[in-house]
């Protein structure tokens, strides 16, 4: 079942194209990776996708709802992690996501428990009580990211998450978000210019200037195109615009 479709999206800023025909699909349960270098329109993306934005052509669907005419029913089913970080510095961890809860919501009890869940699958209930400003970059990421469940979406985004983290703790959250496809059936989309953060099981989508250069299975990419490594292929997508 497609969680998320993108049909012939475009996007102009006055005169100047940045997204132009984009189309694609996030399938129930997947891990997708939108891949570009910084300045490819991945940001600009999400915002289409997250309503930030109206798109100047094309559509957005989640789970068969329409951005564009029921907006409110396709954003209840997204969660999600926007690349510069959106937490209240001068709240707790726990206060973050009750209010989160609250605008969507969601009841005290409820909260309560969602809370503690979400907080101890990702390793940072025991700084439930704590200001956002004394933890961690990666800490924080956590926080956002339980924050971003604590309303059971069906579609997760992120975008550039692991920007600022180091290497163990890019690692352990691509892992946590990965058995969320598993465990859950969460569609992903993951907005990232590491390479690194790609494996072989997951979906694909290279973006470069504001098109869609490829899309598909990763383990797929370098035979499709007649290269030795995901560099490789990479490389030759986003090698001219």
């Amino acid at each position: 079942m497609k969680a998320l479709s993108l049909d012939n999206l475009g996007h102009s800023f006055k005169d100047r194209r940045v997204l132009d025909a984009i189309s694609f699909s996030v399938e129930q349960g997947r891990m997708c990776i939108l891949l570009g270098r910084n300045g490819a329109g991945k940001t600009t993306l999400f915002s289409l996708i997250t309503g930030l934005y109206h798109a100047r052509s094309g559509s957005v669907q989640v789970f068969g709802h329409a951005m564009r005419t029921d907006p409110a029913t396709a954003l209840a089913k997204m969660g999600v992690v926007f690349q510069q970080q959106t937490l209240d510095l001068d709240l707790t961890a726990g206060e973050n996501l009750r209010y989160h809860a609250a605008l969507h919501g969601l009841a005290a009890d409820v909260t309560k428990v969602r809370t503690r869940e979400e907080l101890g699958r990702l390793e940072v209930l025991d700084r439930l009580g704590d200001p956002i400003r004394s933890l961690s970059g990666g800490q924080r990421r956590r926080v956002e990211i339980a924050r971003a469940l604590m309303h059971q979406p069906r579609l997760l985004l992120l975008d550039e998450p692991t920007t600022g983290l180091d290497v163990p703790g890019r690692r352990a959250l691509a892992q946590h978000v990965r058995g969320l496809c598993r465990e859950r059936g969460i569609a992903v989309l993951w907005a990232t210019h590491f390479l690194e953060e790609v494996t072989a099981e997951d979906d694909v989508v290279v973006l470069h200037g504001g098109r869609v250069r490829w899309a598909g299975r990763a383990d797929r990419i370098t035979a499709e195109l007649g290269v030795g490594s995901m560099a490789d292929a990479f490389a030759r997508l986003t090698e001219s615009v």
